[in-house]
């Protein structure tokens, strides 16, 4: 942002923005020499796309308008609220592409922030930085009241129930659609119809998040890394099955990863989330997916004492037996039994919530951290009961669980791994891995597959992200 800004800074200085496209290619040369990879970052094309609106949207208008007889103040004010409104329409599709959402209050805050920092804050931090004390120590605390006070305002302002219109990433038609109708509004005045440019955004704002249709179900398995996250969609209902791990104490799978797709494509709200067990790699990201995404129940083998459960709006113990129907897709809790929660000093993975869901005659079973021993109890209670076409691989395919009595009982078509690249604990297990090829079970790992999208209807289809979106440094 810095170098573009001064490579326009030194075009107006020195009078040679007659050619906003030359000065454009001059900032966008020097920005990409000093940083290739800048292009992948959302600031490198909001930075540019700004600049750009501003140019196209006053260079030249003023003389042209005849503004010059007008007072000073007047000409300043004129400019300052065109480009405000500039700035405000001119990225909204391009805001909608990266991010799926747009600020309403925006233009308010703007209104607000930019002449309180402008003309007090910044002056008085500047007097405040060569005045001696005590002079210095009132224009400090004085700018600092003033920034403290606008963190306030704008809090209050993002806490609006309208502050963000939100709608799916749109696909490439809409966007370039809203661009021209962009550029239409924004042109100069005698153009014709401008306010029609308002109805190329009716795609881009009005985009619906797709669905499966009634009776069929998609699934994702998110690559969050060595963890599990699963979103189970029908119809009209959304589940997500464990929230990733966490990565720090401000990083995790929700935050990082659940949340920024859910966003993508204009999911609002969870109907329920499923936390298998308490192991970070599995709940780590529930405290930031409860937080950002409006969420019906949740359902897991937590203490009641555990502070996803204090977050969660309604809290249910998962247990074997429990069941439900959305939209023709049958779920069922297989593990674990009531009597599992009499042993506070069992391990939490023993715990873990194993979910059954059918659709269309096709099944998938998520087994969460499950080892032998629980796969001995499901396969004595019934074993006909696990039969599925995917299985979550228990464990991430540790040496721990995916027994050959419990492979041949579930008897699956395909076998997801969710698994870290090179994780320390060495998930999969060699020996379990190659268990699973002998059975001829297909085999996707999210360290080499990525997120993996299953849609359960007349056929079971199956989708890779890094196949459907390499780099070209994937072949390497």
């Amino acid at each position: 942002m810095d170098i573009m800004l001064t490579v326009v800074a030194l075009a107006l200085w020195f009078g040679r923005i007659a050619s906003v496209s030359h000065v454009l290619c001059l900032a966008l040369f020097a920005v990409v020499l000093l940083d290739p990879w800048a292009v992948l970052g959302a600031g490198f094309w909001l930075s540019f796309g700004a600049v750009a609106v501003i140019l196209y949207a006053s260079v030249g208008r003023a003389s042209a308008a005849g503004v010059s007889s007008r007072p000073g103040w007047r000409v300043a004010l004129d400019t300052a609220v065109l480009t405000q409104y500039a700035v405000t329409i001119g990225l909204i599709p391009l805001t909608m592409l990266l991010f799926g959402q747009v600020s309403l209050v925006s233009p308010i805050a703007n209104a607000i922030a930019i002449p309180l920092v402008s003309f007090f804050v910044t002056p008085l931090a500047l007097v405040g930085s060569v005045l001696p004390a005590p002079l210095s120590d009132w224009c400090l605390l004085a700018a600092h009241f003033l920034v403290e006070w606008l963190a306030y305002g704008l809090t209050w302002l993002s806490g609006w129930s309208f502050a963000v219109w939100t709608a799916p990433l749109p696909t490439w038609w809409m966007f370039a659609l809203a661009m021209l109708g962009t550029l239409w509004m924004l042109a100069p005045r005698g153009w014709p119809a401008r306010y029609l440019g308002l109805l190329t955004w009716l795609p881009l704002l009005l985009n619906a998040p797709t669905h499966p249709r009634a009776g069929e179900m998609w699934v994702t398995a998110f690559d969050v890394g060595q963890g599990m996250a699963l979103l189970v969609e029908t119809q009209n209902h959304r589940l997500l099955y464990d929230t990733g791990p966490a990565y720090s104490p401000e990083s995790d799978g929700g935050n990082r990863v659940v949340v920024p797709y859910l966003r993508a494509r204009g999911i609002a709200s969870l109907d329920g989330i499923v936390v298998s067990h308490s192991d970070t790699d599995h709940a780590g990201g529930a405290l930031s997916i409860l937080e950002n995404v409006k969420a019906g129940w949740l359902t897991s083998s937590l203490s009641l004492e555990h502070p996803i459960v204090a977050a969660a709006r309604e809290h249910r113990r998962c247990e074997a037996g429990a069941a439900w129907q959305w939209d023709g897709v049958q779920f069922e809790m297989l593990h674990p039994a009531a009597e599992v929660y009499d042993n506070p000093s069992g391990k939490p993975n023993a715990r873990s919530c194993t979910l059954r869901i059918m659709a269309g005659g096709r099944a998938i079973l998520l087994a969460g951290d499950i080892e032998a021993a629980q796969e001995a109890e499901l396969l004595a209670d019934d074993a006909d009961r696990l039969r599925a076409d995917v299985l979550l691989a228990p464990h991430h395919g540790s040496g721990t669980s995916s027994t050959p009595a419990f492979l041949r009982a579930v008897d699956p078509k395909i076998a997801l791994f969710q698994v870290g690249y090179r994780n320390r604990y060495r998930h999969p297990k060699q020996e379990v891995f190659d268990r699973y090829g002998e059975f001829g079970i297909t085999r996707l790992r999210s360290d080499t597959s990525g997120a993996v999208t299953l849609r359960f209807g007349s056929s079971l289809d199956v989708a890779e992200y890094r196949k459907e979106r390499p780099r070209y440094w994937y072949g390497r």
